[in-house]
């Protein structure tokens, strides 16, 4: 749930049902936390962000905020500007009002419908400014746009800590494709959520308002209304918790009591107590994410961070 901005996914009926059998019949029955993000579930995530628990959102623009002049020398004259998943463009919007002298900005995201909409509003806030959008899936490489001028370097943004919603394996394959579109002599402005204390992590995903668990259980119902299952949504529970081996916040949605669930013709049983496994989020010490990123083709070479240290901006040029 580090996702920074997210747009309603549209199903794919036939390869999603198939998924969600395959994956509610492992050992550990879990679900992609892309079918966390219908209209509800986009509009829940938007409340998440304005919850006291949940600090990534506010402390991540905090640290744009204060580090402006750094980011914008980092990123230098006349970039390319390409934000893998961008969705609404929330935090964008602050860093293009600061980069005046972008050559194009370059949105990437799956949902197109979203993304055009997204792009126009954009347009008319910066008219200077040449705005061209691609609908692709991210996580595997495709072509960048000819923009009108020849910019001096491609800048890969990935904001929100999004990475860390990746196992570490796909993490560095994402990183990969972002170095393959950064290109020789490109850099990656990426936000790190990092290792801390359990009790802030567990906070911001067990909010005391409860909009992360009724985020949770959207999924629920969700996939009762567009894959045709029967989950009993009120005998399922919310919870959230670090699992300090792996350094990960991990969604469960739990079964509160014995029950059976049919999806496409598909019965799954349910023992009490017994969870899906919705979501898991990494957290990242520096060194393991400069580790992780150098495996990928990148060096770090600028860390900006808050005073409690709880997210970090980083900034790593291609190698």
């Amino acid at each position: 749930m580090d996702a920074h901005n997210v747009s309603f996914q549209e199903a794919e009926p036939e390869g999603d049902l198939l998924e969600i059998i395959a994956s509610l019949s492992r050992p550990q029955k879990f679900l992609s936390p892309k079918f966390f993000y219908d209209q509800r579930g986009s509009e829940l995530f938007d409340q998440i962000t304005e919850q006291a628990e949940y600090y990534p959102t506010r402390t991540e623009l905090g640290i744009m905020q204060d580090n402006i002049a750094a980011i914008k020398k980092a990123i230098g004259a006349d970039a390319s500007l390409i934000e893998f998943g961008s969705g609404s463009s929330y935090k964008t919007r602050f860093l293009l009002e600061h980069l005046e002298d972008l050559a194009v900005y370059v949105p990437v995201d799956i949902s197109e419908d979203f993304l055009i909409a997204t792009a126009k509003d954009l347009a008319k806030d910066f008219p200077n400014l040449e705005i061209l959008p691609v609908a692709a899936d991210f996580t595997r490489e495709f072509d960048l746009p000819q923009p009108k001028r020849m910019p001096a370097r491609n800048v890969v943004y990935f904001p929100g800590s999004t990475i860390g919603n990746f196992m570490p394996d796909a993490a560095l394959e994402l990183l990969k494709v972002m170095r393959a579109e950064a290109k020789d002599g490109g850099a990656l402005l990426i936000g790190v959520d990092l290792k801390k204390d359990r009790a802030p992590l567990e906070a911001a995903y067990n909010d005391a308002a409860g909009i992360t668990a009724e985020f949770n259980l959207n999924m629920l119902v969700r996939i009762n209304r567009e894959f045709d299952a029967n989950f009993d949504v009120d005998a399922f529970s919310h919870r959230a918790i670090y699992n300090e081996v792996l350094g990960r916040i991990e969604m469960h949605l739990i079964s509160d009591k014995a029950q059976s669930v049919s999806i496409g013709g598909e019965r799954f049983d349910f023992d009490k107590g017994e969870y899906i496994l919705s979501e898991c989020s990494h957290k990242y010490a520096p060194v393991e994410f400069g580790a992780m990123v150098e495996r990928a083709g990148f060096r770090v070479s600028e860390v900006w961070v808050d005073k409690d240290r709880l997210f970090s901006v980083q900034f790593c040029e291609a190698v």
